[in-house]
């Protein structure tokens, strides 16, 4: 079985990773979303709630499974006998540090492959900071995160 791990922070997840995580789950046999629990990035939602996020874009999708982590990603990736990283590439400027990032996990543990994957061009401006700031705003964000992100933020912001 080919089984990937698709690791970030999804604060909030948007149009741009739910294309990946829909390509890639054609790609591979089991693809599990890793939400990080990156403390030092500050995110605006909290674990629970990003890793909620993701399940309900995700819901349809049977061989995508959704967990929480607080350690670096080649550990999870051994507990979870998942050999390849998926990793997005938006322009050209997230190169430079998702190749070094990619080289550091592969002299962390010699086993992972890193695989990246670029968002169709109608999601390639689509950022989650890019999000956060639009929230900040009360802008509409209905057409760059999946519709039922959307659903779930302004319901919480109702509460």
């Amino acid at each position: 079985m080919k089984k990937a791990l698709y690791p970030g922070t999804f604060d909030p997840i948007t149009n741009g990773h739910y294309d990946i995580i829909e390509r890639a789950r054609r790609l591979f046999d089991h693809v599990i979303v890793a939400v990080a629990d990156n403390k030092e990035k500050h995110p605006m939602f909290s674990l629970q709630e990003r890793i909620k996020m993701v399940q309900l874009a995700c819901r349809e999708f049977a061989n995508v499974e959704v967990v929480g982590f607080d350690n670096l990603t080649v550990d999870l990736a051994d507990e979870l006998d998942a050999k390849i990283l998926i990793r997005g590439l938006r322009a050209v400027s997230d190169f430079e540090y998702e190749l070094q990032l990619g080289y550091l996990n592969r002299s962390l543990n010699h086993d992972i492959e890193t695989v990246y994957l670029m968002p169709r061009l109608s999601n390639a401006f689509v950022s989650s900071s890019s999000v956060r700031a639009l929230l900040k705003y009360d802008a509409k964000i209905a057409h760059i995160v999946p519709t039922e992100v959307a659903t779930y933020i302004k319901e919480k912001a109702c509460t």
